[in-house]
This record gives structure tokens, C-alpha cells and sequence, in this order.
């Protein structure tokens, strides 16, 4: 038995000859053939990034709408997502192991086997190799398929929050060579549209965060055409106050009353940061472990060009190489995110993986609500900056979990 990659391109083949529902199952095949696998699954991180789904084969019931549900804290797949290193244990039946499904630092889910138990390294460098290929498989696929989608949701979405879904980004995280980053949304109980929303170019990276008014439907129809403008726009080449200004007049021509929003451009060569504010609030800045906030000049909210006519101002923030930045929505500060110390938080979870340290700080609000009902969406998008001088992706591990808690109440 042995390991290496040479068989890694035909096992890709095979997955995109193979119908996109059965794709996973080709990997389980692989590994069952090549290395005496004796049970393979896929689990899928949920949407609230708390629990996972195990997808099987092509047999689960529904097609992944009835999976085996499995919640995440303290368990040994939330080991292996924190730290994204494989893990193994001897059973009586084999080795158990647990492999990251992760791409650019979005971490999909988990690959789960039993191997024989003379296994070797080689054979388990192998395996990691092939959880790195299931995660383009599920990528690919999840175009074709709803299957994913089932997987990632613990309960059927209402009209507003399949809207709402739609408007994020394929994948809530991305690591590069100049920065990592990643978004977390907390979903209120009547969703009040929040939305974040990134992209990179060869020079520039691309952030906005926005907030409508109202909940419900409502409000996702608001973001709907909210996020739509300023893609459009940051598409067709605008610059920041263009952008803005084109946000702000479809709001206004479409009658979905106003939003809150911020939009970030920084150069990937230089770290110059530009950032229009549309009535939102400030972004967090952590550097050399001490967090702070950027104050800004803070313009009127998108939708409000009948009542005010004034251009939106792009103005410079300073990022240095070490920097952490996190931009949030109003959900983050006011009712019940009140109680959270959120500079506080941030510190304690300095050495967390951005992945960890977004979901921790809007669970930290979610926690801080009667029977974690959130009254308002809970967003926030925390961005590491690297520095220009940085060339190759940093692929972070994260720092133990036991270094970080939820964070302390306000006094």
C-alpha cells in the first residue's frame, strides 16, 4: 500500500465524469480501492458553522435533506476545522482519521475514513491530498446540485433568508499571499438583510458590508437591490464614490427605503486603503494586540439622495503588515450586542484564524440574547493584512481553541 499523488488528476476525471449528485462517491471509491478504506463519508459544515451534516453516498435519504446532523462544539470535528490538521486515533476496527475539505481557508467540511491500521504516513499524506481534491469536487459540483445546499442548512430557509443566502459570497473566506479574511452572519429571527460581500482583481481587493432597514422580506428585497448596484458597479470599473452614488440612487429610484454601508478598496501592491462610509459604523482596528476604532467621516446612508445631495467622500485608513480589521454591522453593538466587549474579544482571539475569530465574536451577541434570538442580524468580516511584500498564500492553522472564550459581559 502505498501513497503518492500520480493518480490524484484521473481521480478528478473521474469525479466530473461521474453525475454531480454521485461525485463524492467517486472519492469514497478511491480511497476504498487504493488504500483499504472500509467506511468513507463527507461531512458539511452547516451554514452557522456549529454543526455538520454527513453526506455518505448518493443513497442518503432525500439526497442530504435527512442527513446525520452533528453538533460541532467540543467534538473532534471542531478540532480538525480549528486547527485544519488531519487527525487520526487507533481503533479496534483500524485508524480513524479526519481530514480538513478546505479551499483558500473556506473550510468546507471534513473527510472521514477507516484505514487499516498498518497505514503509513505516505498513505495518509495521500488521504489529505484527497480531502484538498474533494473540496474542488464539491465546489465544481455544488453548481449542478442542490445537494450541498441541503447539507449546509439545518432547517428550511424563509423566503427572506433564501434571498439573503444568495447575496453572500460563494465562499465566506479566502486566504491570499497579502491578506486572509472572512465573513460570519448571525441571522436574526425576522432577518433584517444584512450582507457582506468581497472580490479580488489582479491589483486591488474588494470589501463592502451593508445594512437595510426593516426585517423580513422587506429588507432582503432592499439588499437585493443594494448588493446588485454596487456589483454592477465595482464591475463595470467605478470607483469607490461612484459606486456609492450608484448604490444610493437605485435604493432611492426602487422605493426599498435606506441602508447602512461601508465599502473598502485596498491596493495589493502598495496596502493603500480607501473607504467610503455611508452612515455605517466604524470599523475595529487590532494592532500589536491592542484593539481600537477607526474613527471616520461618516456620510449619509444609501437611499437618502432625494433629502441629500452631498458626494460620498473616499478617505484613507491606515493598515500596517499585522494589522487585523473588522468591519460589522450595527447588530454587533446595539440591543443585545451591548453586553459583548467586542475590543476585548478581538484581543483574546488575536491568535485565531479569522475563520474563528468572525464566528466567535457573532456568536459571542448571539449567546448574549434571551434563548439566542437575536432581534438583529449579527455581521462582521475580519480581514488580516499580510502586507504587499508577501508573495506566497499564508495557510493559517489557527491557535488552540482553549486560548479563546466567549467574550466577557460589560459591566
Amino acid at each position: 500500500m502505498s501513497g503518492g499523488q500520480s493518480e490524484l488528476p484521473r481521480l478528478l476525471t473521474a469525479a466530473e465524469k461521474a453525475a454531480p449528485v454521485e461525485a463524492i462517491d467517486v472519492v469514497s471509491d478511491y480511497l476504498w480501492r487504493r488504500f483499504g478504506a472500509t467506511e468513507v463519508s463527507f461531512l458539511i459544515v452547516d451554514l452557522t458553522g456549529k454543526s455538520v451534516a454527513r453526506l455518505t453516498t448518493s443513497d442518503t435519504v432525500e439526497g442530504g435533506r435527512e442527513a446525520e446532523r452533528i453538533p460541532m462544539p467540543g467534538s473532534v470535528y471542531e478540532q480538525v476545522i480549528r486547527t485544519q490538521r488531519l487527525y487520526r486515533e487507533a481503533t479496534g476496527r483500524g485508524q480513524r482519521v479526519i481530514v480538513p475539505v478546505t479551499n483558500r481557508g473556506d473550510a468546507i467540511g471534513l473527510l472521514e475514513l477507516l484505514l487499516p491500521a498498518d497505514a503509513g504516513d505516505d498513505v495518509l499524506d495521500a488521504v489529505g491530498e484527497a480531502g484538498h481534491v474533494l473540496a474542488y469536487v464539491v465546489i465544481a459540483n455544488g453548481h449542478f446540485t442542490d445537494l450541498y445546499i441541503w447539507g449546509k442548512r439545518s432547517r428550511p430557509p424563509t423566503l427572506a433568508a433564501e434571498i439573503q443566502y444568495q447575496l453572500l459570497p460563494p465562499s465566506l473566506s479566502c486566504e491570499a499571499a497579502q491578506f486572509t479574511l472572512c465573513g460570519s452572519l448571525e441571522p436574526s429571527e425576522d432577518l433584517s438583510g444584512d450582507t457582506f460581500d468581497y472580490t479580488l482583481d489582479h491589483d486591488t481587493l474588494h470589501l463592502s458590508m451593508t445594512d437595510p432597514m426593516g426585517h423580513d422580506i422587506g429588507a432582503a428585497l432592499a439588499a437585493t437591490v443594494l448588493v446588485g448596484a454596487l456589483r454592477g458597479a465595482r464591475r463595470a470599473g467605478a470607483g469607490l464614490a461612484d459606486q456609492a452614488h450608484l448604490a444610493d440612487q437605485a435604493l432611492a429610484d426602487y422605493g426599498h427605503g435606506h441602508a447602512t454601508g461601508q465599502l473598502l478598496r485596498i491596493n495589493l501592491h502598495t496596502g493603500q486603503a480607501r473607504l467610503v462610509n455611508a452612515g455605517h459604523p466604524w470599523p475595529l482596528r487590532l494592532r500589536e494586540g491592542a484593539a481600537e476604532v477607526i474613527t471616520c467621516k461618516v456620510d449619509q446612508p444609501f437611499g437618502l439622495s432625494a433629502l441629500a445631495s452631498r458626494p460620498y467622500r473616499v478617505q484613507d485608513i491606515e493598515l500596517r503588515p499585522g494589522d487585523r480589521l473588522l468591519m460589522l454591522t450595527d447588530g454587533m453593538l446595539e440591543r443585545h450586542g451591548e453586553q459583548v466587549d467586542l475590543l476585548d474579544l478581538l484581543e483574546r482571539t488575536r491568535n485565531l484564524h479569522p475563520r474563528e475569530t468572525a464566528l466567535m465574536l457573532t456568536s459571542a451577541v448571539r449567546d448574549a440574547a434571551p434563548g439566542g434570538r437575536l432581534e438583529d442580524d449579527a455581521t462582521v468580516m475580519c480581514l488580516d493584512w499580510h502586507g504587499p511584500q508577501e508573495i506566497q498564500r499564508h495557510v493559517s492553522s489557527g491557535a488552540d481553541i482553549r486560548q479563546a472564550s466567549p467574550g466577557r459581559t460589560k459591566r
